[in-house]
């Protein structure tokens, strides 16, 4: 049977999209498939294909380790490729996955590129100045970007973790406040956050709940989507987030991203000399993961990897 490649691109994209994959992650998996194609058009002219043969899967092989110096690119292409000819079994168009025995080389890790604490608190106090400089919606924005700040720093938060987060995943304890974390596929776990969180987090938390009043409105998530005028819906996106990041680099002329903000944390709590197993549960990881790409940063340069919890607002 011939079959139309981009069509059937499309269509895997959009499921990815209905299964609620961020907006990044769909991006790069049309990247990584666009590859593909670019490699299908130098060597048939098309995009219409009746079968994908072993030769034509070393060839591609190939092609991608002419095209790449870094390991993980590939990588990355054949494991993308690998989940669409898998979506492709799914439709009958494959008996088999052509990609399921294609060798690729390991994984390399990167070394970790924390932003350095006085980066830390200096994003800190601008956006705490942010608050208290504005007023009415605006100010709640801040206030939500505010709380997206501390809880990557202070809870080592993922994205994809504070996207839906609710008000209800923030609870109490003897000793202050923890954050639920929950995954379908594992069970929840909860992260200490730090002392200074707790102010911040009840200010922000009547700010939010006066604004819905006013509007209206009855939201539980943490976070929210907003224009200028209105709050437009419960809930952050990944994207959503990496906008605020985004803007933040544009600001401070810095490199900081979510991911860069999350090692931060992982070297606070290296510093704190919290147990290895208890890194590894409040970052969601299994035991088998590796902290040692941190550890070996730390003994290149233990001072300029001190970081602490932040202070409370003034």
């Amino acid at each position: 049977m011939e079959w139309n490649m981009l069509e059937e691109q499309q269509d895997f994209l959009r499921l990815l999209e209905k299964q609620g994959k961020s907006f990044n992650t769909v991006k790069n998996y049309k990247a990584d498939l666009s590859c593909f194609n670019s490699f299908l058009i130098n060597k048939q002219k098309n995009l219409k294909l009746r079968a994908f043969t072993p030769t034509q899967v070393q060839e591609y092989s190939q092609f991608l380790s002419q095209k790449y110096d870094s390991s993980n690119s590939v990588r990355r292409r054949v494991q993308a490729l690998r989940l669409f000819f898998d979506y492709l079994l799914t439709r009958n168009i494959f008996e088999e996955n052509p990609l399921k025995k294609m060798a690729v080389s390991p994984k390399v890790l990167d070394a970790p590129a924390p932003t350095l604490f006085p980066e830390v608190l200096a994003l800190n106090r601008l956006l705490h100045n942010r608050v208290k400089s504005t007023e009415g919606l605006g100010q709640l924005v801040h206030f939500r970007n505010l709380v997206i700040f501390h809880l990557i720093y202070g809870a080592g938060l993922k994205v994809s973790d504070l996207a839906k987060l609710h008000l209800a995943a923030i609870l109490k304890d003897h000793k202050g406040l923890r954050v639920l974390v929950e995954h379908p596929k594992r069970d929840p776990y909860s992260i200490p956050l730090p002392v200074s969180f707790k102010p911040l987090f009840q200010d922000y938390k009547n700010s939010y709940s006066q604004y819905q009043e006013s509007q209206g409105l009855d939201l539980d998530e943490i976070l929210f989507n907003a224009n200028p005028y209105k709050i437009l819906s419960g809930g952050l996106s990944p994207r959503g987030i990496e906008l605020f990041f985004e803007e933040i680099r544009r600001e401070t002329k810095s490199e900081i991203t979510a991911k860069s903000l999350r090692q931060s944390c992982i070297f606070k709590w290296l510093n704190m000399n919290i147990p290895h197993a208890t890194i590894k549960e409040w970052l969601g990881v299994a035991p088998s993961y590796s902290l040692e790409l941190y550890l070996d940063e730390y003994k290149k340069d233990p001072t300029s990897l001190v970081f602490q919890d932040l202070p409370e607002a003034e």
